[in-house]
């Protein structure tokens, strides 16, 4: 029986690998260039799934998947949180103090200043993590260096000179699970997530009324982000995850106000929570 397939954006060795391999350790990672790329190949069914980097904790918006994902037809059917850890490498035998510059994501790089700047070296915005990684350990120069994971120093053969870089020790990223069907997570089986984009009607308030079930129906909103539709400043498309399942009473009441002043309203997927969301709820005063 063959492998199930699960693409993602960059190298061998970058943190989408490594989240493939935590959340599904017999599958097979396939990596791809883009994002656009990751996609297609779960469309075409090249790739079962897709492990793709929504935001994270530091940086915030990871990937354009709010873009993406409407367009591309996939539905989200899971989640994983990872929590970063970067490691400062180099070819084998280069000691800290050869290092005159450091490649890696631009992310990478926003995440670890402390170090730079205490090494005193120029950073140098790479594609990604991985590729840095891969660079370096090819063009076997000892004054550069590059952030990557441990997973990557592996790889590509290279010495970690510093381990855990990163300036804040909550430094997490969190990844939607992409299929071309959608597999809704059946209603009562612990905590669930429902990931829906709408686009309101050009009406006064509209967000506002459309919003309003939410808060009347008590139900947890986790993320509403905005973004432009095709340039358009006033064509505004939403992407929304609320907790709970559409059948669930509250959210249901809630879905039903929000389409009364809605334009488009689409479900993305129903699936469940990861357990690391247990770890950020809020305590009541």
């Amino acid at each position: 029986m063959s492998k199930m397939k699960i693409a993602f954006q960059g190298e061998p060795g970058a943190n989408s690998h490594i989240a493939i391999v935590e959340a599904y350790p017999d599958a097979e990672p396939m990596p791809c260039a883009t994002f656009e790329d990751a996609l297609s190949a779960i469309s075409s069914g090249e790739a079962d799934l897709g492990m793709i980097p929504i935001e994270n904790s530091v940086a915030g918006r990871v990937a354009d998947i709010h873009h993406l994902l409407p367009a591309s037809g996939l539905f989200i059917i899971g989640e994983w949180f990872l929590p970063v850890r970067h490691q400062l490498m180099a070819v084998k035998g280069t000691k800290l103090e050869d290092i005159k510059s450091v490649e890696s994501h631009v992310h990478a790089l926003g995440q670890c200043r402390r170090i730079i700047r205490k090494l005193g070296i120029k950073p140098i915005v790479h594609a990604d993590t991985a590729g840095s990684a891969r660079d370096i350990s090819e063009r076997k120069d000892k004054t550069v260096a590059a952030i990557a994971s441990r997973l990557a120093a592996k790889i590509y053969g290279l010495d970690i000179l510093a381990d855990d870089i990163e300036d804040e020790a909550h430094n997490t990223t969190r990844f939607v699970v992409l299929a071309r069907e959608p597999k809704w997570a059946p209603q009562g089986t612990g905590p669930l997530v429902t990931t829906f984009v709408f686009r309101v009607r050009n009406l006064p308030a509209a967000l506002y009324k459309a919003l309003g079930g939410f808060a009347t129906n008590g139900v947890n909103m986790t993320k509403l982000e905005s973004y432009m539709v095709d340039g358009n400043f006033f064509a505004t498309q939403f992407y929304a995850d609320v907790d709970g399942h559409p059948d669930d009473k509250g959210l249901a009441f809630a879905i039903e106000e929000l389409k009364f002043f809605s334009r488009e309203f689409r479900i993305v997927g129903v699936y469940p929570g990861h357990p690391f969301r247990a770890t950020f709820s809020e305590t009541q005063d």
